[in-house]
């Protein structure tokens, strides 16, 4: 794992919410506006955007937790941008703050982690036998 970020270092990402990002389970959908699962993953792209420069060639990232504050709706075609904050790093594991604005308005916030393991590790992980 290359160690190559701090605490406060940043990386963005921009989402146009899409129909598939709208809030629909089975059976239909529920809002036209971007659902809190759909938010969460993209959330946890942009954290993952640290991971994709830190881990090398025999590495992968692994998602460990994410927790979301979801506080104001965003309709389809919205521009959302994201921004991760590095929080901490221990070991393998980075820990990222993130926030989700519509222009000024912020409208989710919280925390993300993954760690960086070995391929090979994560393949016996996965093993199911």
């Amino acid at each position: 794992m290359l160690h190559i970020f701090k605490p406060g270092d940043t990386k963005t990402f921009r989402r146009s919410v899409r129909k598939e990002d709208c809030a629909a389970f089975d059976n239909g959908l529920v809002h036209p506006v971007y659902a809190t699962f759909a938010l969460a993953r993209d959330a946890e792209w942009c954290c993952r955007l640290f991971v994709l420069e830190m881990k090398e060639t025999d590495e992968e990232g692994i998602g460990t937790m994410i927790s979301i504050q979801h506080v104001a709706p965003a309709v389809e075609g919205s521009q959302v941008y994201f921004i991760a904050t590095v929080k901490e790093i221990n070991g393998h594991e980075i820990i990222c703050r993130f926030e989700a604005r519509v222009g000024d308005k912020v409208i989710a916030f919280g925390e993300q982690g993954q760690k960086i393991l070995k391929k090979e590790k994560l393949k016996k992980l996965f093993d199911p036998s």
